[in-house]
């Protein structure tokens, strides 16, 4: 599923256009990616958690030369899905019809 389809269904299943879904969809993930920016953590319960981690400078090598090169510290984000996201995924969750 892309973003298209994803604005797709959830405009079907709300009963709204498709702009409207998708300024709901982008304002959602936009709103994320500020909390985020600024180091908050984002739960979405049942769903799971977006969050913020750094990561340190370290050494790789160069695959095509096989050299050391030197990979900067930078922040990652990360997601840890809830219990009911993941017992879905599982198919331990609520059978569809």
């Amino acid at each position: 599923m892309n973003k298209n389809d994803l604005v797709k269904d959830v405009a079907v299943k709300a009963k709204i256009t498709k702009s409207q879904a998708a300024a709901a969809l982008d304002q959602v993930l936009g709103s994320i990616a500020a909390a985020l920016r600024l180091g908050d953590k984002v739960t979405l319960v049942g769903f799971g958690t977006f969050s913020v981690a750094a990561r340190g400078a370290r050494t790789g090598r160069n695959p095509r030369d096989n050299k050391p090169i030197k990979i900067a510290a930078k922040k990652v984000a990360k997601f840890k899905p809830g219990k009911k996201l993941a017992d879905e995924v599982n198919g331990k969750g609520k059978k569809k019809k």
